[in-house]
């Protein structure tokens, strides 16, 4: 007898031990998903996560007007809808309203930009009629009948990033144009045209006219982008495939392929639930209903689309892929993809439509003469991060 109460006795302690390492596991996992336990209610009540995170790093964030905590963290919230702040001594305010649902992870990446951005000059000597590569990794201008190309990139220290001279001989009214690849630059004078290399010098002398190529030149590079839009497209719903292809003026994939931006061609719709709705999917006010002239931005990966500018808007993507510049008379704007969170990084005198990103997205290159119509326009970087 003695024994067999010993063996109840375990069976009882394992079987207590099970159950109280389940009630743990259970409370565990209910606050992993975010739940909190009201005390007065004595109850558990779902939450969603924030988690936010800031560029640069260790910047303030304010939830409805108060401050909850520093960037890189994870913020437990009520299912409801938010105004988030992000805030950084001398950096402009990072401002968006999210939707917090219940059991979700929301997450933020806020850049912030300088509010007094620095301006460094590129040129020296004037430069005009800057033209941009496809993939705006390169500018192309010309000064005092010479052409000239420099990266749009910020390189480590010791590495050259000054313009380089590609050809001279240049006639007021030429013309030039970048090869896809942005090696190339078909120059086209009253003379001919020429293909130009732009990594080195090609004299006036040493040019060969291809006058006679031009137009199987300009029909090989248009078969170069359409391969590359092709494969861009290839993995979209044939429903998008189908707005870009046909009820589109001009359209940009964003430089990593997840978003593309483009503008209506006519009224339309875009349809919807196209793809599986993702979990913590952005909760911005789309616009599926699009209007002749406007400019949109799908994001592929959610099935979202939105509205970002007028017909006459200057929108580029910045190499984030997370965000626009917006450049018009006297103003330029960062914008998040979806339209919102509209930052002014400059104001004041400078010749739009030519503000360009670099690559690491932490400078501009723009065209101005600093308000003096008696001095030729320079490029400029203008520092913002």
């Amino acid at each position: 007898m003695a024994k067999s109460g010993s063996v109840q006795r375990r069976v009882i302690i394992l079987f207590t031990t099970f159950l109280v390492v389940g009630i743990i596991g259970y409370f565990v996992s209910l606050i992993a998903r975010g739940y909190r336990f009201d005390i007065d209610k004595f109850r558990f009540f779902p939450n969603g996560i924030l988690v936010a995170k800031s560029d640069p790093d260790g910047a303030s964030i304010y939830v409805n007007g108060d401050l909850k905590a520093a960037t890189n963290t994870n913020i437990k919230l009520s299912p409801n809808s938010y105004n988030i702040e992000v805030k950084k001594e001398g950096y402009i305010t990072w401002k968006k309203r999210l939707t917090i649902k219940e059991e979700e992870v929301t997450q933020i990446t806020a850049q912030l930009f300088k509010t007094a951005p620095s301006l460094s000059p590129i040129t020296f000597d004037g430069a005009e009629n800057p033209v941009v590569s496809n993939d705006f990794d390169k500018i192309a201008y010309t000064n005092n009948q010479e052409l000239w190309v420099m990266s749009v990139s910020s390189l480590p220290i010791g590495f050259p990033n000054s313009p380089k001279k590609i050809a001279d001989g240049i006639t007021e009214n030429s013309i030039y144009r970048f090869s896809p690849d942005g090696q190339e630059l078909l120059l086209e004078t009253d003379l001919g045209a020429y293909l130009l290399s732009t990594n080195e010098f090609t004299s006036q002398a040493q040019r060969i006219n291809i006058v006679n190529k031009r137009a199987e030149t300009l029909k090989t590079w248009g078969l170069e982008k359409q391969k590359k839009e092709e494969a861009e497209l290839k993995n979209l719903p044939p429903e998008i495939i189908d707005l870009l292809k046909r009820r589109t003026k001009t359209f940009f994939f964003s430089p990593d392929g997840t978003m593309v931006m483009y503008q209506a061609l006519e009224d339309s719709t875009v349809e919807g639930d196209l793809i599986p709705k993702l979990p913590g999917s952005s909760t911005q006010k789309e616009d599926r209903d699009i209007k002749i002239g406007k400019k949109y931005v799908y994001d592929i990966k959610e099935d979202r689309n939105y509205y970002v500018g007028e017909e006459n808007s200057s929108l580029y993507w910045m190499p984030t892929s997370r965000h626009l510049i917006e450049s018009s008379d006297g103003k330029i704007v960062i914008m998040d993809y979806d339209g919102t969170n509209r930052q002014t990084v400059f104001s004041g005198n400078y010749i739009a439509p030519h503000a360009y990103p670099y690559i690491n997205a932490s400078k501009l290159l723009i065209l101005t003469n600093l308000g003096s119509d008696s001095q030729a326009p320079n490029l400029y970087s203008l520092s913002i991060k």
